[in-house]
């Protein structure tokens, strides 16, 4: 009878086990897409002091990255996505933007994460609201989280 209760008992273990390591697994690497997102601001922050290098650093550097933001522009790949950057700091709009509500959706490889960007642009030393949806999405790459795309709705102050 014991044997029968100790091979129960290892198999109720062994089992509990694997259904337990992939649900830490997607709880890690949701941890680490926020974690992602909140550099990624970082980065957006020091870019509106006129600094492009944070920003170039939180993106992957690949043909399929993607990025349409409050310009209301779209670039494709790497080779288009880097001089947006440059030209972006080159404005140094100032203030300071928030990843707010933010809700992560992420796989071993994949994280996606939708939220809302909050704060301010100072254009001419005039406040400007920043009030705008966004959605990052986010490639492990050499185990580091890197942008390979990132959409927002559009803010008219930005227009070209």
């Amino acid at each position: 009878m014991r044997p029968r209760i100790t091979l129960s008992l290892l198999v109720v273990t062994g089992m509990a086990l694997i259904v337990a390591t992939p649900a830490r697994a997607a709880d890690d690497d949701t941890q680490a897409v926020k974690a992602a997102v909140a550099t990624f601001h970082g980065a957006l922050n020091r870019l509106f002091t006129g600094d492009a290098a944070p920003m170039k650093a939180s993106w992957s550097h690949a043909d399929d990255v993607t990025y349409m933001g409050p310009t209301g522009t779209k670039q494709v790949g790497w080779s288009q996505v880097e001089p947006h950057w440059d030209k972006q700091a080159a404005k140094k709009l100032g203030g300071k933007v928030d990843a707010v509500d933010v809700h992560v959706t992420a796989s071993p490889q994949l994280g996606v994460a939708v939220y809302y960007e909050k704060g301010e642009n100072i254009i001419d030393g005039q406040v400007q609201p920043v009030s705008i949806r966004a959605t990052t999405t986010f490639r492990k790459e050499n185990g580091q989280w890197k942008v390979i795309g990132h959409h927002t709705d559009t803010l008219a102050y930005l227009q070209p």
